[in-house]
């Protein structure tokens, strides 16, 4: 490439000296003004154009393309200087090699910053990838600046004329003996990334874990799951376990509301349509009982002492259920006793047969 653009502006040389140095400080002056034409016209054209635009990114794109294109004008005519000045092949390949590692590493951070820059557009968009978003951000930001990382190592070795063979072959034995090492940690963080992806649940819903534990969600990490449950006592849990097990998720479906059930048994002979009104009238009367859907009452069964009856009732978030059984209880066992209505409970009679003859 050098050749030819050498051999298209050679007569114009001609015209200052026939002095190669003369000419080669010519051609590198005749760089930074180019680059400062396009940096002062061109650059301020695009960023004008890109402000009447509603996105944000493309600002923020032309912003990272001026020092990059800027750098690269001037290391052209640095390299077309060395070129022409013809210094023999050894100075020719450090000159050239230097010039193209400082070139891949300028538009390597460029790279490395539009990368972040698209990753958090779309993480933070409505309408994203659902595996990408602003809790899985951290993760995909890291792989792209190692994967970018890596490509620029390996070029830059090329550059140099360098076997990166036997590099490569090296590092897949490492990371064979890591990946093995390190196979729970992976899992972990594999099972971490579709959880975000797929969202059983979400930070601040309250679930109820398969061996038995119930409450809030307050983390959600790449490696565990962080589980604070109704006596504040902090779980972690490996999201490998979180993946394979299954979940109550109490917060989840189309809304957050949560319906309660409270049994409550009579006695034998109570008036049971007392017995329904009483129980409405309660729930309806709590605040914490949604009124949509309204609460109802059923009696389910002839149980073996009592008549027993159950109380339906939404509330708005599961957090609340404890609370509002308690108060609820507290109402019915007060209303049942102003109404007289027993409340059968478990009891055993003594029947004597015969009372023992006595001996004196």
């Amino acid at each position: 490439m050098l050749s030819k653009i050498q051999d298209s502006i050679r007569p114009y040389l001609g015209y200052f000296s026939d002095n190669l140095w003369v000419q080669a400080l010519v051609i590198i002056f005749a760089s930074f003004l180019i680059a400062w034409i396009f940096d002062r016209f061109i650059i301020t054209t695009m960023k004008r154009l890109a402000t009447k635009t509603k996105v944000v990114i493309d600002d923020q794109l032309i912003d990272l393309l001026h020092s990059p294109i800027y750098s690269s004008i001037i290391l052209l005519g640095l390299s077309l200087a060395i070129y022409i000045l013809n210094l023999g092949n050894l100075v020719e390949f450090i000159a050239f090699s230097f010039f193209k590692t400082i070139a891949l590493i300028i538009w390597s951070i460029l790279l490395l910053q539009a990368t972040r820059i698209l990753l958090r557009h779309i993480a933070k968009n409505d309408e994203h990838i659902n595996i990408l978003h602003i809790k899985t951000l951290p993760l995909f930001e890291n792989i792209a600046n190692i994967t970018i990382f890596v490509f620029a190592i390996y070029i830059i070795f090329s550059t140099w004329n360098i076997d990166m063979t036997a590099w490569l072959a090296s590092a897949g034995i490492v990371g064979i003996a890591v990946g093995f090492a390190a196979k729970d940690t992976l899992a972990n963080l594999f099972s971490g990334v579709f959880i975000m992806a797929d969202a059983p649940y979400k930070i601040g819903d309250f679930v109820v874990l398969d061996s038995g534990e119930r409450g809030e969600i307050t983390h959600i990490g790449i490696r565990s799951t962080r589980l604070l449950t109704r006596d504040d006592v902090e779980v972690i849990i490996p999201n490998s376990v979180m993946s394979n097990t299954k979940i109550i998720n109490e917060s989840g479906g189309p809304n957050e509301k949560y319906r309660i059930r409270i049994a409550v048994g009579v006695a034998y002979g109570s008036d049971i349509d007392l017995v329904r009104t009483i129980l409405t009238d309660i729930a309806i009367a709590n605040d914490s009982i949604c009124s949509e859907p309204e609460p109802r009452v059923r009696f389910r069964t002839f149980g073996a002492s009592s008549l027993d009856f159950e109380l339906l009732g939404w509330i708005d978030q599961p957090v609340l259920k404890g609370r509002v059984i308690d108060l609820i209880n507290c109402q019915i066992y007060k209303r049942f006793i102003e109404e007289k209505i027993e409340i059968p409970y478990s009891k055993q009679d003594l029947y004597i047969k015969e009372m023992p003859k006595s001996s004196g």
